[in-house]
């Protein structure tokens, strides 16, 4: 008799188990699918109108319309962390909008959040070679002399990177002169040469490379 009660106890316990997960599991499973495409869809929403405010900014001859208009991208921004603190674009975006305010050590705060292992593999190669490039600048614009070899470390990262990627041009160009010009402060002139020689392969045009191999050839 006992174990005959135990049974249809288990018996019991599993057919509830089983109703739990038909009924309960799916439905939370779905909430949650809702609730998250609702957050990336208010995130991206958030990052669209930050986007236009900053390329208003940018493109605007005043300085006071166009630190008005940094500073309420700044505002969609903080919104949109608020939503996606781990979504790597807001910081790309504030690091912008924070530079064109002038606040350049609070717009490389910024790329490093970027930049942290935690968002980095949510950014395509070719975001983040350019996040790699603009890190690397204001690395040495705030202080050059101590922050060159982690602007390379960055630099040569960006050009690893930028190897694998079909097109980008302009941002491969960049990451090359920026390192020959990195490599040519640290007194690296066959580096450097080196660097400048691979922007022009890429585009011999670029002014950059050319008065950066003249500088090293009069040296």
């Amino acid at each position: 008799m006992a174990t005959e009660i135990f049974v249809q106890a288990a018996i019991l316990i599993l057919t509830l188990a089983i109703f739990f997960a038909i009924q309960y599991v799916p439905t939370k499973a779905v909430t949650k699918h809702r609730t998250d495409n609702r957050a990336t869809t208010q995130t991206q929403r958030h990052v669209t109108r930050a986007t236009h405010l900053l390329s208003r900014a940018k493109s605007n001859p005043h300085k006071d319309q166009s630190e008005t208009l940094a500073k309420t991208a700044i505002a969609e921004i903080e919104k949109a962390l608020s939503i996606s603190p781990k979504d790597p674009t807001p910081h790309l975006l504030k690091s912008l909008a924070l530079d064109l305010l002038g606040h350049r050590g609070s717009a490389l705060r910024s790329l490093d959040l970027a930049l942290a292992s935690s968002r980095v593999k949510s950014l395509a190669e070719k975001e983040r070679v350019e996040a790699l490039v603009r890190r690397a600048e204001l690395k040495l614009a705030v202080n050059k002399r101590r922050r060159v070899d982690s602007a390379v470390t960055d630099l040569e990262e960006a050009v690893r990177l930028s190897k694998e990627e079909e097109g980008g041009v302009q941002i491969k160009t960049a990451s090359f002169c920026l390192l020959g010009e990195c490599y040519e402060f640290k007194g690296l002139k066959e580096k450097a040469k080196k660097a400048f020689n691979e922007a022009l392969k890429i585009e011999p045009e670029s002014s950059v490379a050319r008065q950066g191999l003249e500088r090293l050839n009069l040296s």
